[in-house]
C-alpha cells in the first residue's frame, strides 16, 4: 500500500503538473497575466518571482495549480487587457483545452518512449487472430467460435491482431456485446460475443507451445520432476496446441493421475503426477499442478517516427473507448461499481511499481489520458464545463450573470462529490472479497 501511495503521489502529481503547465503556456502565449504557478498546494514554502508570475513550491507537492489574473468572475476586476476574462472567448476556450491536450501529448510521449526502448512481447501478439481452441463455457464458445476460425473483424476493427483485440477489450465494459466476423471454410459468419478483460476467453486462444515458466515448491509438478523450460507436448495422450488447452485438461482430470509427455533439452520424457485442489493465489480454488507458463517472445523496438505514430494511434483508440464508456455510464448501461477510485488507483500503482519501471510508466500514461478525457466532460469546474459555458455565452452573444455561473459551479461540485463518494464506497467494498 505504501508503494502504491508513493507511486500515485509521484505519477498523479506529475500528470496534474503537466496539465497545469499546458494552461500556463497557452495563457502566456495569449498575453494573459499569470500571477501564480505553483508546484503543489497549500502554504508557499519558497519560490522566485519573474515578471508578474510567482513560481513557487507549496507545502503539499501533489500536482500544482495556475492562477491567472481576472479568472474569477466573483472577484473585483480592473478590466486590464492582460486579464483572463478580458480575452476573446475563443482564446479562453484554447486556454481551457490546453490542459487536456498536454495530458494527451504526455501520454503519447511516455508510450512512445516505451516503444523506442523496446522489449520482449509474445510472438503471437502482432499476428492475425487464428483460433487454436476455445475455453469451455467461455463467451467464445457461447458465441459459436471454433478451433481453426479466423477472426476477420472484431468490434468494427478489420483484420485485428491478438494485440489489437486485447486493446479493444481492455476498456470495454464487461458484459458488453462486441460484433465479430469469422472466416470459416471460406465462409463469413457474423456473430457477437460478450466482452470481458481476458482475450482468450472472448475469442479463443492462439497456437503456442506449452512451455513451463516456473515451478511452485511442494506442489505436484515439482514432486514429479517438471522443470522450468520444459515443453509439455501431450497430456494423457492428447496433443497440446496451447497452454489454455492444458489448463482445461488439468481441470477435467478431477484430481486423477495424469501422464505428461515432455521435451527437455531435445530429449523426450514421460512424467506422472496427480493434480491437487487449492487456491493458486487469485481467490479461486481449482485443480492445479503448480506451474506457470512462458510464452515464446520476440524483441520489439521502434524508431522515433514509428514509436510516435504507434503511440498516437494507441491513445486515440483508448480515448475513443474512454469516451464511449463515459457515455455508457451516463446512460446507465455501465455501473459506477466498475470504476476504479483512489484506493483502486493506489492498488494498481503498487502492482505496477512492483512489476517494474516500464509498467509504472504505462500506468502513468493511462492516468494522463484519463485526466485528459475526464477534464473535457461538460461538467462545471472541469475544463469541459468552462468550454460549455463559453459556448453558451457565444450563442447568446453576452456573458452569463454571476448568479447563474455560481449555481452552475455549485451543481458541478455537488455532482462530482457524489460520484467521488460512490466510487470510494465501491473501492472500500472491493477490499472485502466476501462482500
Amino acid at each position: 500500500m505504501l508503494t502504491g501511495i508513493i507511486a500515485v503521489a509521484i505519477g498523479l502529481g506529475v500528470m496534474v503538473l503537466v496539465h497545469e503547465w499546458g494552461h500556463f503556456f497557452i495563457a502566456r502565449l495569449f498575453g494573459v497575466r499569470v500571477e501564480v504557478f505553483s508546484i503543489g498546494f497549500g502554504p508557499r514554502l519558497f519560490g522566485t518571482r519573474r515578471g508578474p508570475t510567482d513560481y513557487r513550491l507549496s507545502a503539499l507537492p501533489l500536482g500544482g495549480y495556475v492562477r491567472m489574473a481576472g479568472d474569477n468572475p466573483a472577484e473585483e476586476r480592473r478590466g486590464d487587457a492582460d486579464e483572463f476574462l478580458s480575452k476573446p472567448r475563443w482564446q479562453r476556450v484554447l486556454i481551457a483545452l490546453a490542459g487536456p491536450t498536454t495530458n494527451f501529448l504526455m501520454a503519447v510521449v511516455l508510450t512512445a518512449a516505451l516503444f523506442m526502448h523496446g522489449g520482449e512481447q509474445p510472438s503471437y501478439a502482432d499476428k492475425p487472430v487464428v483460433v487454436a481452441g476455445v475455453v469451455k463455457d467461455s463467451p467464445a464458445q457461447k458465441a459459436g467460435i471454433q478451433p481453426g476460425d479466423h477472426i476477420v473483424s472484431f468490434g468494427g476493427v478489420k483484420d485485428p491482431t491478438w494485440d489489437r483485440v486485447a486493446l479493444e477489450l481492455a476498456l470495454s465494459a464487461p458484459g458488453h456485446s462486441e460484433p465479430v466476423t469469422i472466416e470459416r471454410d471460406d465462409r463469413l459468419i457474423t456473430t457477437s460475443v460478450e466482452s470481458e478483460p481476458q482475450p482468450f476467453a472472448v475469442v479463443g486462444y492462439p497456437a503456442e507451445p506449452v512451455m513451463v515458466g516456473s515451478v511452485a515448491h511442494g506442489l505436484p509438478a515439482e514432486r514429479a520432476g517438471l522443470k522450468e523450460g520444459d515443453v509439455i507436448i501431450a497430456a494423457n495422450g492428447q496433443h497440446l496446441t496451447a497452454p489454455s488447452q492444458f489448463s482445461e485438461i488439468v481441470q477435467q482430470s478431477g484430481g486423477n493421475p495424469m501422464s505428461l509427455d515432455i521435451q527437455r533439452n531435445g530429449q523426450a520424457q514421460t512424467l506422472e503426477l496427480r493434480p491437487t485442489w487449492g487456491d493458486p493465489g487469485d481467490g479461486t480454488p481449482r485443480w492445479q499442478i503448480g506451474i506457470t507458463f512462458r510464452f515464446v517472445t520476440s524483441p520489439r523496438r521502434y524508431s522515433l517516427p514509428q514509436a510516435v505514430s504507434k503511440a498516437t494511434q494507441f491513445h486515440i483508440v483508448l480515448a475513443n473507448k474512454l469516451i464511449y464508456l463515459v457515455g455508457e455510464l451516463f446512460t446507465g448501461k455501465v455501473s459506477l461499481k466498475q470504476v476504479q477510485g483512489p484506493l483502486g488507483i493506489v492498488q494498481e500503482s503498487s502492482r505496477a511499481a512492483k512489476r517494474g519501471f516500464g509498467d509504472l510508466v504505462s500506468l502513468m500514461a493511462l492516468v494522463s489520458l484519463n485526466l485528459a478525457i475526464l477534464n473535457l466532460l461538460p461538467i462545471p469546474i472541469l475544463d469541459g464545463g468552462h468550454i460549455l459555458m463559453l459556448g453558451i455565452e457565444s450563442l447568446l452573444r453576452r456573458d452569463l450573470s454571476l448568479k447563474i455561473k455560481e449555481r452552475f459551479v455549485t451543481v458541478g461540485m455537488v455532482f462530482l462529490l457524489l460520484v467521488f463518494l460512490i466510487v470510494m464506497y465501491n473501492d472500500v467494498l472491493r477490499l472485502f472479497p466476501s462482500r
